[in-house]
């Protein structure tokens, strides 16, 4: 029968020794042999190192066939009629 981590859910092969809880090597201390929850020691208890992977560079965004549309041209300003006249 298969027993599984109470913390993690790994396989577990040992129990804790203050609660019984079946914990993995990870997460029962090798001093006191209590799991991560009971134990009162000053080594920390680390969780399983997982491969940590940078995120995947974007690649550079194409470059567009078209030229970007150029600022539209401000309209004219409208004359004054009175100034035309003399």
């Amino acid at each position: 029968m298969p027993f599984v981590c109470s913390i993690c859910g790994e396989a577990a092969t040992r129990i804790c020794a203050r609660c019984t809880k079946d914990a993995c090597d990870n997460h029962l201390c090798e001093k006191c042999l209590r799991c991560s929850d009971c134990c009162e020691c000053d080594i920390a208890l680390e969780e399983p190192s997982r491969p940590v992977h940078a995120p995947a560079a974007l690649p550079p965004e194409p470059e567009s066939a078209f030229p970007p549309p150029a600022a539209e041209p401000s309209p004219p300003e409208k004359a004054d009629p009175d100034a035309l006249m003399p």
